[in-house]
């Protein structure tokens, strides 16, 4: 009886556990993973480095062109350098940023995320469930070698 009542109670709590960790704490994981962390990383990134870009840019051009060169093309070469230097800097950032650095960016912060992230979030999420998996086992053998063994009065402490 007593072994049919440990292997039971070993069982039940094995299956439970096992159910557990393999429907509620994989599904939620995987779940969250690919739902909420893609979509927030892809968001907050092209949300973040699209105005960050288009700001710092357009503050440095206008900056630099406005107070910098603008002075210098009314004093020496107004009419022609003016021209060319507006048309030939925007277009020269622009293409820069639209081409290169966001391209650049995409590719990196995406392959990052993609490779680096994505993989290393898995392996530990899958290193976590290992761990609590052989932690919860190492609990239940240990109750059922606690409930299996004879009861002892030897521990109390003698009068």
């Amino acid at each position: 009886m007593v072994t049919y009542t440990h292997t039971t109670m070993h069982a039940c709590i094995h299956t439970y556990i096992h159910t557990y960790i393999h429907t509620y704490i994989h599904t939620y994981i995987h779940t969250y993973m690919h739902t909420c962390m893609h979509a927030y990383m892809h968001t907050c990134i092209h949300a973040c480095m699209h105005a960050y870009m288009h700001t710092c840019i357009h503050a440095y051009i206008h900056t630099y062109i406005h107070t910098c060169i603008h002075a210098y093309m009314h004093t020496c070469m107004h009419a022609c350098m003016h021209a060319c230097m507006h048309t030939y800097i925007h277009t020269y950032i622009h293409t820069y940023i639209h081409t290169y650095i966001h391209t650049y960016i995409h590719t990196y912060i995406h392959t990052y995320i993609h490779t680096y992230i994505h993989t290393y979030m898995h392996t530990d999420i899958h290193a976590m469930h290992a761990c609590m998996h052989a932690c919860m086992q190492r609990l239940v053998l240990q109750q059922l070698l606690v409930l299996s063994m004879p009861m002892s009065t030897n521990w109390l402490p003698s009068a």
